[in-house]
């Protein structure tokens, strides 16, 4: 097991490593000069070129990238070309604004999409078990836009009009002193994953209740409700487990659609930002920040993986 572990994390940071040298190329694929950029087109050459040559521009790009990823491990992300502050400071509040958004959506999704698993399980074959199934697939076929755009349609604009269709929270206050504003973009994020995890909730808990030692808890008169959630759900909970930590590394990049859609001011919305004004530094960070996230949920999916399973966990 511990082989295992090990391997894994190995392969975890040989995929960091690369996604920051994809991160790091692609950023030198964007047109113009970010030096120009942050001068204007009216800029001399002379001040371009000293800018250039402060921001490590002149150097060769295998330089520069390991320059960039030595900062990284000492944690300088770099400075800011649209705000001229370090980018860790920059990157503070949208990061805290992200990971409000991903905890609300996880938290809501995780018990609602198991918490549906369970009951079409118990109904497989009914008319329920049938059309909330087919609602799962629906929205599981569904780009997170489609879902986005139809809650605003629904609720802000022509339907209801009900709820804000943006995010439009003052500079000084945090985006959770409007709660109303996080409905829309929680609500979007929650139809996206918890299908994915009732459908699997759903498969497994059908495999668990089928089983010998759960037949056999009802033949000892077991009520229905301890058979389910004292016999079946442990046995069904590790799949489930690696489906909920793959879906928490989607919420990592998924939730860039959301923030850009609704005009959240998280780390999506900044990302896009930062492409519009071609502060790359700023690109490269929350990118790098994005892959690390997903690397390390991802992560985490594989030692639930081990540890769920006897064969692995007992492996030597």
């Amino acid at each position: 097991m511990t082989k295992l572990i090990v391997r894994r994390l190995g392969i975890s940071l040989l995929i960091l490593l690369a996604v920051s040298i994809v991160v790091f190329c692609a950023t030198l694929l964007l047109p113009g000069s970010p030096a120009t950029a942050i001068l204007g087109q009216q800029a001399t050459p002379e001040r371009i070129a000293a800018l250039e040559a402060e921001m490590n521009l002149d150097r060769p790009a295998w330089e520069r990238y390991f320059l960039w990823l030595g900062g990284l491990f000492t944690g300088d992300f770099g400075t800011s070309t649209s705000t001229g502050g370090p980018i860790s400071e920059y990157l503070g509040e949208p990061l805290v604004n992200s990971l409000v958004l991903m905890v609300l959506a996880a938290v809501l999704s995780i018990p609602i999409g198991i918490g549906v698993g369970i009951y079409t399980a118990r109904h497989r074959g009914k008319k329920r078990d049938q059309t909330i199934t087919w609602i799962s697939l629906a929205l599981a076929a569904m780009p997170e836009f489609v879902i986005g755009i139809g809650l605003v349609t629904l609720f802000a604009t022509s339907v209801f009009q009900i709820l804000p269709a943006v995010t439009m929270n003052p500079p000084d206050q945090r985006v959770w002193e409007f709660p109303t504003q996080l409905i829309l973009p929680t609500l979007a994020l929650l139809l996206v994953v918890s299908p994915y995890i009732a459908r699997m909730t759903r498969t497994t808990m059908i495999e668990a209740l089928d089983s010998g030692y759960v037949e056999m808890a009802r033949l000892k008169g077991v009520p229905e409700r301890r058979v389910v959630f004292r016999h079946a759900l442990p046995h069904a909970i590790g799949p489930v487990a690696q489906v909920v930590a793959i879906q928490l590394a989607w919420l990592a990049g998924g939730v860039v659609v959301i923030e850009y859609l609704f005009r959240y001011p998280g780390l999506g919305q900044a990302l896009i930002d930062a492409v519009t004004y071609r502060d790359v530094q700023v690109v490269q960070a929350i990118s790098l920040l994005i892959a690390v996230v997903y690397v390390l949920v991802n992560l985490a999916a594989d030692i639930v993986g081990i540890l769920a399973n006897p064969k692995l966990r007992s492996a030597s």
